[in-house]
């Protein structure tokens, strides 16, 4: 079993997300090592205790268990089968856990290339944005081996409260997919009623009272609306990553010959954002499209 005692657990992008997740970890009293593209986005954690590693090369020399929780599947695939990377220098017995949004094929050939080196490879994507990782409710959505996933279990419980393992590898990346087409087209009436509230003439925080309790509530209206009114646009989650999630489940969709009318919807716009410079704000900016 995996305790404070005998484990020590890497963790590998400490953005947004990421650092209030590893810190969850530190505070249940597990030795962590952290490495990151930039030092100062670790800070925190390294006040806290944490030991900084240089190379994703060193946390797989020195932890048992590593999460990553990177930006791209670029990122992924050179934080894993990189020359540097976890795999080539992973341990035996070693549990790598990928909690980056990234593509179900390439799950797919992590979990494949770990199992040759002893290591077993998880894919567990989360939904809950900033709010859920400083809260440690995240929803994580699991691929692979039934077996690794009872072993990290207790891990995998400091960060989220809604843990499901969906299949074999790649099918936590598949679930996040469904995820995040679902938060697309929910993105778009959010703004639209917020939107419509305020030509209407209605005060929209009095609005949402009403329609956050009802058959109209999600996640997105009661946690981003607030922040749209209140012109608050900081990420919780980065556009230019929900647009990295969207071509994602795009590709996948075509290879699948599924028509996707929403998600390509909620894409043109978003891109549309970026366009605008908007590429670093949080989703709930999409608020600007029908006000800018």
């Amino acid at each position: 079993m995996l305790t404070p005692e005998n484990t020590v657990v890497g963790f590998i992008g400490t953005g947004v997300m990421g650092k209030s997740m590893a810190a969850h970890i530190i505070k249940a009293g597990y030795s962590l090592i952290v490495y990151s593209r930039t030092k100062q986005k670790a800070a925190e954690l390294l006040d806290k205790g944490a030991v900084w590693a240089e190379t994703p090369k060193e946390v797989a020399e020195k932890a048992s268990v590593i999460i990553t929780m990177v930006g791209y599947p670029a990122d992924v695939e050179e934080v894993y089968l990189g020359e540097a990377g976890l795999i080539p220098h992973g341990r035996t017995g070693t549990y790598l856990i990928d909690m980056t949004t990234s593509s179900p094929s390439l799950a797919v050939r992590i979990s494949e290339e770990a199992v040759k080196r002893g290591i077993q490879a998880l894919d567990a994507p989360v939904s809950g944005g900033d709010i859920g990782a400083r809260d440690g409710k995240l929803s994580i959505m699991i691929g692979g081996d039934e077996a690794a996933v009872e072993a990290v279990l207790p891990i995998l419980q400091l960060l989220g409260t809604n843990i499901v393992h969906q299949g074999k590898a790649g099918a936590g990346q598949h679930t996040k997919m469904c995820n995040q087409i679902a938060i697309a087209t929910n993105m778009i009436g959010v703004c639209e009623a917020i939107i419509y509230a305020e030509k209407a003439g209605l005060d929209p925080e009095t609005v949402l009272k009403s329609i956050t309790t009802g058959a109209a509530g999600s996640w997105s209206l009661s946690n981003l609306a607030p922040r749209m009114l209140k012109g608050d646009f900081k990420p919780g989650f980065y556009i230019k990553h929900f647009i990295k999630d969207m071509k994602i489940a795009l590709d996948e969709a075509e290879q699948m010959g599924m028509a996707v009318p929403g998600l390509a919807l909620a894409k043109t716009l978003y891109d549309q954002l970026v366009e605008r410079g908007e590429e670093n704000s949080g989703t709930q900016a999409l608020y600007k499209y029908w006000n800018s």
